[in-house]
């Protein structure tokens, strides 16, 4: 069995089914429609926690490993927040439902997050003593940090227009 093989074969259960999930994610985020803040909280909130998780496995209570996911995040977060700078956000205050236009952005981003944390993984896996490279960390951190504070910033964005919206019924944001 050679490497690629052997690599697809010792991924855990759940990181396939998380590619799945991110994937039909991706594709009904393409089709403009009618959701809900909760629902929109879903990825980001995956991608902390995968992140939290594995800073914390591996490098604890490192302040410079934390700093540097978190320089990631507020670099990623911003690049979210203007990504969604031209889509049409309109809420209905009385429901709290968010109608949002087609985002054509989210697929190709979950997809490329998902390859380099998997990459990542995998590489630290194969060679745990990588977490102690100094360059090799920070790309990690600041990569890692860096989409998941894309998600997190076009949540905001989103939460944002929700705080915009009146009682009096569907109001544009954004």
């Amino acid at each position: 069995m050679n490497l690629l093989q052997q690599l697809l074969w010792q991924t855990p259960i759940w990181v396939w089914v998380l590619l799945a999930f991110l994937v039909w994610r991706g594709i009904a985020a393409m089709r403009p429609g009618q959701t809900s803040l909760r629902k929109l909280a879903i990825v980001p909130a995956l991608f902390s926690v995968w992140g939290i998780w594995s800073i914390s496995h591996r490098y604890g209570g490192s302040p410079v490993a934390w700093g540097e996911w978190l320089a990631g995040i507020c670099a990623g977060a911003a690049v979210g927040w203007l990504l969604l700078r031209r889509a049409t956000l309109t809420v209905d205050a009385s429901t709290g439902t968010l109608w949002r236009s087609a985002d054509y952005s989210l697929l190709p981003l979950l997809l490329v997050t998902f390859v380099i944390k998997y990459g990542f993984e995998t590489a630290l896996a194969v060679a745990p003593g990588l977490s102690s490279n100094a360059g090799f960390s920070a790309a990690y951190l600041l990569l890692s940090g860096g989409f998941t504070g894309i998600f997190i910033g076009k949540y905001c964005r989103y939460l944002a227009a929700s705080r915009r919206a009146t009682p009096s019924g569907m109001q544009p944001a954004g």
